[in-house]
């Protein structure tokens, strides 16, 4: 099927061509005529297939003009990148249409947001927390919104935004469409859809787990952290077609940590993105990352979800993933639009078993390779890796209390003292004695 074939415009026809796309993915296939309808849709299907434009190209299709200042579409997001990327493919869309899109989120100057939002706006593409927060100040009404999106709904969740979900779809109008999109539909994703979905349709092109095809996997199993950090450098250096690899690691903490090690050998050739970095420097280091500055991004889970990064060569799970959907959702990084990509994961002892768990829930098991003969392997550990002690307390060593006599000893002579009263009371012999009463001495009387 190609898109002509779908009841599109012409102006969403001329900018998908613009756009160099020419045929749909099975899920922008499906999804149109259902979301068309009006029904409620789950729409599940492997991170990279192209769940944004399964629900975007629907809603434009159905887009009518109109003054009104309050947005009629809300779609919210887990973050920020995820913000500016779907505005940036409306944007793309609607190059011949007349669409006010805005996008809001954390970290920037709130006040610039409520101006837009008070110019007017047809489509408002939101953060759950940014969205509460302009919610809050009275100039944002969502009474009129007609279609409710949640993209990377279990992603959301999976951040602690169930309460903000809630809350927005008690305020939002009950007349409206939810259109729900992404790659793994836990028992809280289910829990979500039961209470505020109705007429539902779901629609699921692979089960979660159900790896790309096209996407090589191999794993190095590695003693410890500075091992990695020397297979991850002869990697670099003996392959050149690692042009623009990511590098997903577990915590903040670690991604700044490899970015020192690594950045010395490669200077102004290592980026690193995670959520404590400012906006603006987040915004640029991906940038960066895409025009090919960067030839190595460091990451946390971040971006692992939903963003569309062309041409990534490798991703390299420098820590592995703690549940295997992360897994999976940073496999999509690469291989994307039928691409081949190739996924490396370094292994220790003690993330086996999060390398079995991925492998149980694709089903499918990954090529373990020796490691390079050239490596250093290193004999040092960090403090995270240290083997720890038994007991917090080692009770085998002896008192550090000198001379001790137990419990029951004789008491110290200063201790010995006995309260004898206070001063003019204390009688050597008789210890306290009873106050003696003063007597009152009066003047004389004198007659006269």
């Amino acid at each position: 099927m190609i898109f002509e074939e779908l009841n599109l415009s012409s102006s969403l026809l001329k900018a998908l061509a613009d756009m160099e796309f020419v045929n749909p993915t099975p899920i922008q296939e499906m999804a149109f005529p259902v979301v068309m309808s009006g029904k409620d849709v789950i729409g599940i299907a492997q991170t990279g297939t192209g769940k944004t434009l399964a629900y975007l190209l629907p809603i434009l299709r159905q887009h009518t003009f109109s003054n009104q200042k309050d947005p009629r579409v809300l779609i919210l997001v887990p973050t920020r990148e995820l913000v500016i990327q779907v505005v940036e493919e409306i944007r793309k869309l609607t190059t011949y249409m007349s669409i006010r899109v805005v996008g809001v989120y954390g970290g920037t100057n709130i006040n610039n947001q409520k101006q837009q939002l008070y110019d007017g706006l047809d489509i408002l593409v939101a953060t759950p927390g940014r969205l509460v927060d302009l919610s809050m100040t009275g100039i944002l009404r969502l009474k009129s919104i007609q279609k409710l999106v949640i993209d990377e709904v279990d992603e959301m969740l999976n951040l602690g935004f169930r309460p903000q979900l809630i809350s927005l779809m008690e305020i939002i109008s009950v007349r409206r469409q939810n259109l729900m999109f992404t790659a793994t539909l836990t028992e809280e994703v289910d829990l979500l859809i039961s209470d505020f979905f109705s007429n539902t349709c779901k629609i699921e092109i692979a089960p979660h787990g159900t790896p790309i095809e096209k996407i090589s996997q191999i794993v190095y199993h590695v003693p410890n952290y500075f091992t990695k950090v020397n297979l991850l450098e002869l990697l670099l250096l003996e392959n050149d077609n690692y042009n623009r690899v990511l590098v997903f690691v577990n915590t903040k903490k670690t991604a700044d940590r490899l970015f020192d090690a690594i950045n010395q050998r490669f200077p102004n050739r290592i980026g690193v993105l995670h959520s404590n970095k400012s906006q603006n420097f987040r915004i640029n280091a991906l940038k960066q990352f895409e025009e090919g500055i960067y030839r190595v991004l460091v990451t946390s889970d971040l971006i692992a979800r939903g963003l569309d990064i062309n041409d990534v060569s490798h991703v390299i799970n420098f820590e592995m993933a703690d549940t295997p959907g992360d897994y999976i959702n940073r496999m999509g990084r690469t291989g994307r639009a039928d691409k081949e990509g190739i996924v490396i994961s370094f292994v220790t002892e003690k993330e086996k078993i999060n390398q079995i768990a991925a492998e149980t829930l694709m089903k499918k098991s990954i090529q373990s390779k020796p490691l390079p003969p050239n490596l250093v392997i290193s004999t040092v550990y960090t403090e995270e890796e240290s083997p720890t002690n038994l007991f917090d307390k080692n009770y085998h060593k002896s008192s550090t209390i000198r001379e001790s006599q137990g419990a029951f000893h004789e008491k110290k002579e200063k201790n010995k003292k006995v309260n004898l009263g206070g001063p003019g009371t204390r009688n050597p012999k008789f210890g306290k004695q009873k106050r003696q009463p003063v007597p009152i001495v009066r003047p004389p009387k004198f007659k006269f």
